[in-house]
């Protein structure tokens, strides 16, 4: 099984998100992890909320250190995918020892203040442009491709609409 791990600095929304992404529309043809260089030591709240409302459970989700993906008795990951915003300043972690790594910047929905609506409305765009990558992802065919072919497919697909 092909197994991916989605990182960020907090562990709280953007790769949390892409997890559960990678779960649910990988249908059993990957293993999808997340994780931080920092971990916030809890999923932000607006991540949790979505999560519901798409009907993914929760609960399975929890903000880890990228320790745990490393070292012994670490799961192999075959990619290693930052999804911080360059944009903003982020500085993303560089995960050693992945064969493919990924940049899928997107602004940080957990930066967002307002009304309960309008942070969920930002997790709901998040998600969106989050879903369009995984699908495209989902739809290589990586054993026909060489890595230098991959990496440029991955680096494609991580400057879809919305990067950051």
């Amino acid at each position: 099984m092909f197994s991916v791990l989605v990182l960020c600095t907090g562990n709280s929304a953007r790769s949390i998100l892409g997890e559960a992404l990678f779960g649910h529309l990988g249908q059993g043809r990957i293993a999808a992890y997340s994780a931080g260089s920092k971990p916030k030591g809890v999923p932000h709240p607006g991540a949790l909320r979505l999560l519901a409302r798409k009907g993914i459970d929760p609960a399975q989700f929890r903000s880890k250190s990228w320790n745990e993906y490393s070292g012994p008795g670490a799961p192999q990951i075959d990619l290693a995918i930052t999804v911080c915003g360059n944009a903003a300043g982020e500085a993303c972690p560089v995960f050693p020892g992945a064969p493919l790594r990924a940049h899928w910047g997107l602004p940080d929905p957990a930066d967002v203040e307002g009304s309960e609506a309008e942070v969920d409305a930002a997790f709901e765009e998040t998600w969106r442009l989050l879903d369009m990558r995984v699908r495209a992802f989902l739809a290589l065919n990586l054993n026909a491709l060489d890595r230098a072919s991959a990496s440029a497919e991955l680096a494609r697909i991580g400057q879809m609409e919305g990067a950051a």
